[in-house]
């Protein structure tokens, strides 16, 4: 691995399990990631394997710090209990303790969407905002991270709130994928996001709200539409974001 890296980050999908060396001191990759596919049965033997393969391929020396962003909440020394985008056999394992065994070294984990907060306000979006900053992620669900002036609040999953008026679990009303599923205009989509987004801001008064997942890329199509007072900034780092806000996260654990 070359001496620009200062941690190795891992983002594991339901897809897909990426990884790259990340450069702390300026936000970015210092190699082209590395792209393998989820396996068909994505067993924690199988998903360890590859995240090993990751490894290796990088030559990653024992001493660097390696973060790992996993979807699902993740409290160090539980068990897993709750798991949607891969194989149930993942429920009741350590996940940490399942990535340490196969790669032969100690790992830190950490929540894909936690992950993905962090890098924003280190890196992105949110840099230098100080206060309260709610980065989400619009995709198939809704992903979530609280950031209090720099410091991370870990394991919201704030995609489930329930919305007034019998609409019921948030992502399932207003996720991205509710828009494709509905054939909604970015308009009539935006007044599902601002039911949404307008109780985040009854319930925590946020200084900031970063707007993160694919269909960020096409952000000036619907937050200009999305009325609240919180100001609303899309995500810069996009689908590098777990990679960078794990490799940083396990930075921060290392020096503990």
């Amino acid at each position: 691995m070359i001496e620009t890296a200062q941690a190795f980050g891992v983002d594991i999908g339901g897809s897909g399990i990426k990884a790259a060396p990340v450069n702390l001191e300026e936000g970015r990759f210092a190699q082209p990631r590395l792209k393998i596919l989820t396996p068909a049965e994505s067993t924690p033997q199988a998903v360890a394997r590859i995240v090993r393969q990751e490894l290796d391929h990088f030559e990653v020396s024992p001493d660097t710090p390696v973060g790992i962003a996993f979807p699902a909440p993740i409290k160090p020394g539980h068990k897993l209990d709750f798991m949607a985008n891969l194989d149930k056999s993942w429920i009741g394992t350590d996940v940490t303790e399942v990535f340490s065994q196969e790669c032969g070294r100690p790992v830190t984990v950490v929540n894909d969407a936690d992950a993905a907060g962090l890098a924003e306000q280190q890196f992105g979006a949110a840099k230098g905002k100080d206060g309260l900053v709610i980065a989400t992620t619009l995709g198939t669900g809704i992903g979530t991270a609280l950031i209090y002036d720099g410091v991370l609040i870990p394991n919201t999953e704030l995609g489930h709130i329930e919305l007034a008026d019998g609409r019921g679990d948030a992502e399932k009303y207003a996720a991205s994928s509710v828009r494709d599923q509905k054939s909604l205009s970015y308009k009539k989509w935006a007044r599902r996001l601002t039911k949404y987004y307008g109780l985040l801001e009854k319930y925590f008064s946020p200084d900031l709200f970063v707007v993160g997942g694919g269909v960020s890329r096409q952000s000036d199509k619907f937050l200009p539409y999305i009325e609240v007072r919180t100001p609303m900034v899309p995500a810069k780092l996009r689908n590098e974001a777990g990679i960078i806000g794990a490799a940083y996260y396990a930075m921060l654990k290392r020096t503990k």
